[in-house]
């Protein structure tokens, strides 16, 4: 907190961590209808904390270059603990599915307004940066990659171009119908600089992320499900000290897949994993008091994949469906073991808002 910004963050609940940062959801100690969300930087290993702070330099640029156009999250607060900035109320686009002329109206208005500031958010390609808001208007959130040009040279004009070329292929995933000539032009027509970009500078991303990093999108589920599944299963339903239990696939932030399990016990996550087979290799073990269920009695495996892969925006849709699962889905959710934001690649992912 700063001497001129009395706002104090209260902390909710986490949507995502990882080395360059914890986003974490809330509200303001004073109003707690005031919901907030804090990119907390103050606790990072010392390696991630140079690139964690330039991401962090772009995004609070770009807020401060695009405060007050409708749509786009409102800049807090900034100070060592991290950066704090407002909720932004509304659906990812991969939820939402906007199928209407008018939120794609107002999401070009929006990167209009953006572009007369000379602001590029750059980051669009990705449906859970694009919010539908309760009242159908388009939404943007994550400038962690924004910039600002203080020249409209031909570099702003490719990353605009680009930003809409985005847009655009959201369109045509959710809304074909609604595309103009022109516009399926524009979605089919990268820039030199994206061409490039896909040649060489993604290879590059893509080793360093991946192979010194260990970072993945996911690469499906694959045949751990299937292949260790039914012996870890067996284990752990024929123990007297647990009740049931459920195994699902989530992609680790390292290559690959991993297991879940959710166990229905009132043994501890050290006691759950001293009764898997020596051979067994669960990534995330989870003891809970009370498995979500279908009507017929069988574990919501819906329900425990969205826990498994940190799907909160899914979770809150179902949870406004199925108001009477919430006392059972919430405690399971806060004691969750996966907060990273990795996804399978033939899904979209999720974000905080």
């Amino acid at each position: 907190m700063t001497a001129h910004d009395p706002i104090s963050f209260v902390p909710v609940t986490v949507h995502k961590r990882d080395a360059f940062s914890e986003t974490v959801s809330g509200h303001a100690a004073d109003a707690p209808a005031r919901k907030l969300v804090l990119r907390k930087l103050d606790a990072l290993p010392w390696w991630g904390r140079p690139l964690a702070w330039m991401l962090a330099r772009r995004e609070i640029r770009g807020l401060r270059a695009v405060q007050g156009i409708a749509g786009v999250p409102e800049l807090v607060r900034v100070d060592r603990e991290g950066l704090l900035r407002s909720w932004t109320e509304g659906t990812p686009l991969q939820l939402a599915r906007p199928d209407d002329a008018a939120w794609y109206a107002d999401a070009r208005r929006m990167l209009r307004e953006m572009r007369a500031r000379g602001v590029t958010h750059n980051d669009l390609a990705k449906p859970q940066n694009w919010l539908r808001t309760p009242d159908g208007r388009a939404a943007v959130i994550d400038f962690q990659l924004a910039s600002v040009h203080r020249r409209r040279g031909r570099l702003f004009r490719v990353q605009a171009y680009e930003d809409l070329r985005h847009l655009l292929k959201q369109k045509r995933f959710f809304a074909p119908h609604l595309l103009t000539p022109t516009e399926r032009r524009i979605v089919g027509r990268r820039s030199l600089p994206s061409r490039l970009w896909r040649r060489t500078g993604k290879r590059a991303y893509v080793f360093v992320t991946r192979r010194l990093m260990n970072w993945s999108d996911g690469e499906g589920t694959g045949r751990r499900l299937e292949d260790e599944g039914p012996a870890i299963l067996s284990a752990l339903r024929g123990d007297p000290a647990i009740r049931d239990a459920a195994l699902c696939a989530y992609p680790l932030p390292s290559q690959g897949v991993g297991l879940y399990a959710f166990v229905e016990t009132e043994l501890d996550e050290a006691g759950v994993r001293a009764r898997l087979p020596e051979s067994a290799s669960v990534e995330a073990v989870q003891a809970v008091a009370t498995l979500p269920r279908t009507h017929d009695g069988a574990p919501r495996r819906d329900i425990l994949e969205m826990v498994a892969m940190n799907r909160l925006e899914e979770l809150s849709a179902l949870e406004a469906r199925e108001p009477d699962l919430a006392p059972v889905i919430a405690p399971i959710v806060a004691h969750r073991r996966n907060l990273t934001d990795r996804y399978f690649r033939a899904q979209n992912g999720g974000g905080a808002r």
